[in-house]
């Protein structure tokens, strides 16, 4: 028989259980809160800046800034940006992207001339597309003389392709490098621009620029006098011929503007009272650097199929 005092603890030991489990399944929290020791103020703000800090939290590293370059740079790198594959076009407008001495780019078809009639901006409408153009020419030549199709099928123009049409002309560039072609082979016209530019480096050099040397402006060639540019490999006249076609770029009479928007027969009348470019040299250049389309040399015994 268990004793009085056994008795007693053993019924305080139960009635402890009994309320655990009470509490454990009664759907209502107990409104009793664990004890919290009793901290000061500043103790109490600093426990609680610890129990809000992540216990596995990583360290984020400090974000790079971004380099910024210059404006000059910025300017560059946009206008080294491709124009798009798929632009409006017209056989009797210049299509190629044409750059000013001062760096800017200008395409014909800009939303202003397309928003007016060709009445005010003197600019035909558009005809096509670069995409369709060279496919469009190809079809008119096959229709005209079937015997071209196996020719055209052979041998792909890359250069009025819809991506050959993105290549960006420097019209000041390409005429003094067709006047320096004159009656010399490839070979030697390429040594004479090689050297052309490189008669140039002096100002290059001044500016620190570490790219591919460029073409010299109408501004750097004008005032230079005819012996300076025949250190080249000019002859006489044809360093002539590149100084009075550097004056009529630099004095306005000749702009990328105007060579852009000019009509084929203005674009002949303006080029041929050029000395050193004569018919043949302004045709070209329309077709091969503006890319115009529809040009045919009709003086060259060469080009006429008998």
């Amino acid at each position: 028989m268990a004793s009085p005092r056994t008795l007693r603890s053993a019924t305080r030991s139960s009635a402890i259980s009994t309320s655990d489990r009470s509490q454990k399944n009664s759907p209502h929290k107990s409104p009793i809160s664990p004890a919290r020791p009793n901290l000061s103020k500043a103790s109490t703000v600093e426990h609680a800046s610890r129990e809000a800090q992540p216990v596995d939290a990583m360290p984020i590293p400090p974000r790079k800034k971004a380099k910024v370059g210059s404006q000059a740079s910025m300017l560059r790198n946009r206008a080294s940006s491709p124009p798009s594959l798929d632009r409006p076009a017209q056989p009797h407008s210049t299509n190629a992207p044409l750059k000013t001495p001062r760096g800017s780019r200008l395409i014909t078809y800009t939303q202003e001339i397309l928003s007016n009639s060709p009445s005010r901006t003197g600019i035909p409408r558009p005809t096509t597309s670069t995409g369709q153009l060279l496919d469009e020419g190809c079809a008119h030549l096959i229709q005209a003389d079937s015997r071209l199709q196996p020719l055209i099928a052979k041998h792909h123009c890359q250069l009025f392709s819809a991506d050959g049409l993105t290549e960006v002309i420097e019209p000041f560039q390409s005429l003094c490098s067709s006047i320096m072609a004159q009656q010399v082979s490839g070979a030697a016209a390429s040594s004479i621009k090689k050297k052309f530019i490189g008669i140039f480096q002096d100002d290059v050099e001044a500016t620190g620029s570490t790219d591919d040397p460029p073409f010299p402006s109408p501004a750097q060639v004008a005032p230079c006098s005819v012996p300076f540019l025949r250190q080249a490999g000019l002859s006489a006249r044809k360093a002539e011929y590149i100084k009075g076609l550097a004056a009529k770029f630099e004095n306005g009479e000749l702009t990328a503007a105007m060579l852009l928007n000019a009509s084929d027969t203005e674009l002949v009348e303006k080029l041929t009272a050029v000395r050193g470019l004569g018919l043949w040299s302004v045709q070209m250049f329309a077709c091969f650097a503006l890319k115009r389309t529809d040009i045919f040399s009709t003086g060259r015994q060469e080009l006429l199929i008998i």
